[in-house]
């Protein structure tokens, strides 16, 4: 017997700006391109419009606050890789998505549970002609459609969104991954509008030196890149992935899917499990625990032993029995859990959203798709500086986990070799992330 899970996104027919209907097109119009749901219908049912779509896992804003509200630079560039690949698909399909934000993508479940999603396309606009691809043209004193807080400098000035906007905002969310927040939190404003102001002054008062200030210079040369761009031009998002993928190989770093969640939610699997006279004897281990962040390296030795880029996300190996907490936190790569059993389990719908067969069917926020701040509705993001939308989740378990912080490792010359022929079975890797003839997932 096999049972199916479906996400029921909902809007009531009378709402003031109605669009899942928008949404539900563009959804048909992507449909096929990797980490885009699968839409299975369309329709109006009693007071409601209803679109039906595959069940997914937690958002990355859930992900982030399950990790004590920071994430690993080797976390943060296994996302990278995947989002702008999204953010790409959408492009060249003609569209700009325009409210790029950690909310808005989720992970996959089961097998899929390592495959980064695109979500919300309720604020997506045509910036092109698909037949001509004549582009749309320039203008200026243009309301701010988005999210305030990783919306691009040239939003807030008014200026028309073009694909540069998107790849700026994302570079937003990868920075406050690695830093936890953005200079521009928090600030108090009596209205929307004035708290829309001071965001735009402290983020154009912000220097990109100072963003990333303490983290690979490579988060820099992505800010540069973005903001040269001009209105029309076409992004090189190869250049853009490949300053990512870069750095992920010269840290020394596995692409073997296992994010700072995976980790965690393995160590407090491994500490349920334990009896408490292990607990209290492997404690003394666990104190003197170094960072996760440093587990995910490896030296340039090590390099030359293992493998390159995963090209078979859903190959896992089983961890032994014995292990606690402690002792894999200390190893240099994470032991990973079976994926047959443990992954399902991971983010499932009843452990991390509180989702049930009986429970999936949820009113939802609408919003406009060219919204004035003064008449933004409430957010659906747990934040004040967010805007609205359509997918409403309940908030994950707060739970705390060891911060996660980039430290400057070295290698030696000895390795150089080692990292060349990790660096070929990188790129071969990279090369092969697609779906083949068996379903199996490739990124």
């Amino acid at each position: 017997m096999h049972f199916f899970f479906f996400a029921f996104v909902q809007e009531n027919v009378k709402t003031k700006h109605p669009q899942l209907l928008y949404e539900s097109k563009l959804y048909r119009i992507l449909q096929g391109g990797t980490g885009i749901p699968n839409v299975k219908w369309f329709g109006v049912e009693g007071d409601y419009n209803v679109l039906v779509m595959d069940l997914l896992g937690p958002s990355l804003e859930d992900l982030f606050s399950f990790c004590n509200r920071k994430l690993s630079l080797k976390t943060v560039l296994m996302l990278a890789d995947q989002m702008i690949n999204r953010v790409e698909f959408v492009h060249s399909k003609s569209f700009l998505h325009r409210d790029i934000k950690p909310d808005n993508f989720l992970m996959g479940l089961g097998k899929r549970a390592n495959q980064v999603y695109m979500i919300d396309f309720g604020l997506a606009k045509k910036y092109r002609d698909t037949s001509t691809h004549q582009h749309i043209p320039y203008r200026e004193n243009k309301n701010l459609t988005g999210t305030a807080r990783y919306a691009s400098v040239n939003t807030h000035l008014g200026i028309e969104q073009s694909r540069r906007d998107d790849l700026e905002s994302l570079g937003y969310v990868l920075m406050y991954f690695l830093r936890g927040s953005l200079p521009w939190q928090g600030l108090k404003a009596g209205t929307k509008k004035q708290k829309y102001e001071k965001i735009s002054e402290r983020k154009i008062a912000t220097s990109i030196e100072a963003l990333c200030r303490g983290y690979p210079c490579e988060f820099q040369s992505y800010f540069h890149y973005c903001r040269s761009l001009r209105f029309e031009d076409l992004p090189d998002y190869q250049y853009l992935k490949r300053l990512f993928r870069d750095l992920f190989i010269r840290e020394g770093f596995q692409f073997d899917y296992v994010f700072d969640w995976t980790i965690l939610k393995y160590q407090q699997s491994q500490i349920t499990s334990v009896p408490p006279r292990a607990i209290a004897a492997a404690a003394g281990q666990s104190s003197g625990m170094s960072p996760i962040a440093n587990n995910n390296r490896l030296s340039a030795t090590e390099e030359g032993r293992r493998s390159g880029w995963s090209d078979d996300p859903t190959r896992r190996q089983v961890p032994p029995t014995g292990i606690n907490a402690g002792s894999l936190s200390k190893q240099k790569s994470p032991v990973r859990p079976d994926m047959s059993t443990s992954k399902d389990a991971l983010f499932s719908s009843s452990t991390m959203l509180g989702r049930s067969s009986g429970s999936l069917r949820r009113p939802v926020v609408s919003s406009s798709r060219e919204l004035q701040s003064s008449e933004a509705e409430p957010s659906r993001s747990r934040t004040p500086d967010a805007s609205p939308g359509t997918f409403q989740r309940s908030a994950p378990p707060r739970r705390s986990s060891q911060m996660l912080d980039y430290s400057d490792p070295r290698h030696s010359s000895s390795g150089r070799h080692a990292a060349n022929k990790n660096y070929e079975s990188t790129i071969r890797g990279i090369q092969g992330l697609n779906f083949d003839a068996n379903d199996r997932i490739h990124y």
